[in-house]
């Protein structure tokens, strides 16, 4: 019984942070990409929007990714770690995909002069979408973790 709180105090972090932190990032970056220049201010705030849902969902497919893979019935509390790597590998690698399909295939969007960058398989990569899907995620599972092992620790207790 004390699993199903766990999983539930547990995501319910993960989400949160990860939606306040990528909301937070997707603003605080925008200036690294053209649309800074050129785009209106509706525009801007329909790209903040639409990328923190995106990366929301990213956020959320990569986990479900680590917890099928490497999970345990008992996570975050069990296995954190390998799920947490997991977590972030897929998020890393599917940010290096979004952003070849949408600069160099697509080119829906271009980074201005002011994005560092960095190569990868060939093109060059923003630094600061690779570091958001890092410390974003990373800060959104410790406090899963936290969450899930304080939930179960309380639900241990009240039924002893």
């Amino acid at each position: 019984m004390t699993g199903y709180p766990n999983w539930l105090s547990a995501l319910r972090a993960y989400l949160l942070t990860v939606a306040a932190g990528d909301l937070a990032w997707e603003a605080a970056h925008l200036p690294l990409y053209t649309l800074w220049r050129t785009g209106t201010a509706g525009g801007k705030l329909f790209a903040v929007v639409h990328c923190t849902f995106g990366d929301l969902l990213i956020a959320l497919a990569s986990l479900a990714l680590g917890l099928v893979l490497a999970g345990h019935r008992d996570w975050p509390v069990r296995r954190f770690g390998a799920v947490a790597a997991l977590t972030v590998a897929f998020g890393l690698g599917y940010t290096a995909f979004s952003e070849w399909l949408n600069i160099v295939v697509r080119e829906s969007w271009a980074y201005s002069e002011l994005m560092p960058v960095v190569p990868v398989f060939g093109f060059e990569v923003g630094v600061s979408p690779l570091l958001q899907w890092v410390i974003v995620p990373a800060l959104a599972l410790h406090l899963a973790h936290r969450a899930g092992a304080t939930r179960k620790a309380t639900a241990a207790a009240a039924t002893s």
